[in-house]
């Protein structure tokens, strides 16, 4: 018995050798080729029949898990009809998003799902999507950016005491942006996160540790900032006295560690899901208990980490500047997969330009480059999974914004709300995104507002046209 005919029975990989061994037994038992193969398809049609021992028990063994495999790979067809899913927003969102949000609730893995008020038009899962799935974890449900995410440092100044060239010059000095940008070696800062015995655990992460350790305190390009303005709390929370307070507002995420990982990990689980909907293709999932779906959440979290700790390195050369120690501290993920009880079980509810507001959390929602952002609380909302809205919301994409917007209307847009910019690109400009009142007001079930933050000198990364 040799492997051709055992590749013309159909076999293939491990069942090939499980077969052979098999075979040789039975030719050793006297058996003649032409009963052996015929032995051979009886085990194929009904390996459950031969798995409780016997010499053909651990190729059946091995048949019915590469069936279970393919079950599980025709189980990735789309549902009829997407399950349902409350929106917050309606009419602030675009068709395009909706579209998005019914294709990934058609997912067989799907379990729950909401749209934020500042949803609009993503890869894969819309940007203010919610999602939850059973057992499966999705790369384009979390998002390129992983681990994207916000920063607030209220320090003990006055918002008047730092003239705004002041800032200007400490936000040059202090902060890099952009693809590829690091600080100057000299300049680099350390963090535990780069301590961690996690980047040893995976190739993937022993290859992208470098440029992770090089990247580290900085901030992307696109919509990612760090600013300087004016808190205003209307009550006593967060520790602090009610009034006026100078503070520090970052939106940054994991940088090319993070995209590279997304990247990764998206052509992984695709090829797991061969035979999925051209539409859901990237949605395509890993499961949780296989090793690939392991490592994903092992490098989705380990970003995550990373993504806060540039936060955490650019409010710490700020406030060292300003030689203060931050009064209060607040921050959160938007970019993000998690474990959260829903109902009675365990759900992975992925949030793609979502804010968690599970109740009584504290998170943080801007604006634009001249619009206010809001310090909230979370109210738990079942329906939201406990989410809340990241932002604004794009209503113009970027090529419609740098086509559409006229730059002298920008500029005077900032002028008029006392906002100096440092970089930026028409496609960030406040026009482009949605009014932030609006967006906050659609959610008053899911957060209450405890604080506004008004920017006064923005720095972002130098856009394709400045304004």
């Amino acid at each position: 018995m040799n492997g051709k005919h055992l590749v013309k029975l159909g076999l293939e990989k491990k069942a090939i050798a499980l077969a052979q061994t098999a075979a040789t037994q039975r030719e050793t038992a006297g058996l003649t080729r032409d009963d052996i193969l015929s032995e051979l398809r009886a085990v194929q049609q009904n390996p459950a029949a031969y798995a409780e021992g016997g010499v053909y028990a651990p190729l059946a063994a091995e048949l019915l898990a590469q069936q279970a495999v393919l079950d599980a790979r025709r189980g990735s067809d789309l549902r009829a009809q997407p399950l349902p899913y409350p929106t917050w927003g309606a009419d602030l969102i675009d068709p395009g998003a909706h579209r998005q949000m019914d294709v990934a609730m058609r997912l067989p893995v799907s379990r729950a799902g909401a749209l934020m008020p500042d949803a609009h038009v993503g890869y894969g899962l819309p940007i203010g999507g919610v999602l939850a799935t059973e057992n499966a974890v999705i790369p384009y449900g979390v998002g390129v950016d992983i681990g994207c995410s916000m920063m607030l440092s209220v320090l003990p100044i006055q918002p008047g005491a730092l003239r705004t060239d002041d800032a200007t010059t400490l936000l040059l000095k202090h902060t890099r942006f952009g693809a590829g940008v690091a600080f100057e070696k000299r300049d680099r800062q350390d963090h535990d996160v780069l301590h961690e015995s996690t980047w040893q655990d995976q190739p993937i992460l022993r290859h992208l540790y470098d440029k992770a350790a090089t990247q580290i305190g900085t901030s992307g390009s696109g919509n990612h900032f760090v600013e300087f303005g004016t808190l205003t709390l209307p009550t006593a929370d967060l520790g602090l006295d009610p009034g006026e307070y100078l503070a520090v507002l970052s939106h940054s995420g994991s940088r090319g560690f993070g995209a590279q990982v997304a990247g990764h990990f998206t052509a992984l689980a695709e090829r797991h899901h061969p035979t999925l909907a051209p539409e859901a293709k990237k949605l395509a999932w890993l499961p949780l208990d296989h090793e690939d779906g392991q490592a994903y959440w092992q490098a989705m979290t380990l970003a995550g980490r990373y993504a806060l700790a540039n936060h955490h390195l650019i409010h710490t050369r700020l406030a060292r500047a300003l030689n203060v120690t931050p009064l209060a501290q607040v921050s959160n993920s938007h970019n993000l997969a998690w474990k959260q009880q829903v109902g009675d079980q365990e759900l992975i509810v992925h949030r793609k330009g979502a804010t968690p507001a599970a109740q009584g959390q504290l998170g943080l929602i801007p604006g634009s480059m001249a619009d206010p952002g809001y310090v909230v609380r979370g109210l738990g909302h079942p329906g939201a999974l406990s989410s809340a809205s990241h932002g604004a919301g794009r209503q113009l994409g970027r090529k419609a914004a740098a086509s559409t917007l006229n730059k002298k209307d920008v500029q005077a847009y900032l002028t008029t709300r006392g906002v100096t910019l440092i970089g930026g690109g028409i496609d960030e400009a406040p026009q482009a995104y949605k009014r932030i009142q609006d967006v906050i007001a659609r959610q008053d079930d899911l957060v209450n507002v405890i604080a506004s933050f008004q920017p006064r000198v923005v720095r972002m990364d130098t856009g394709s046209e400045d304004i």
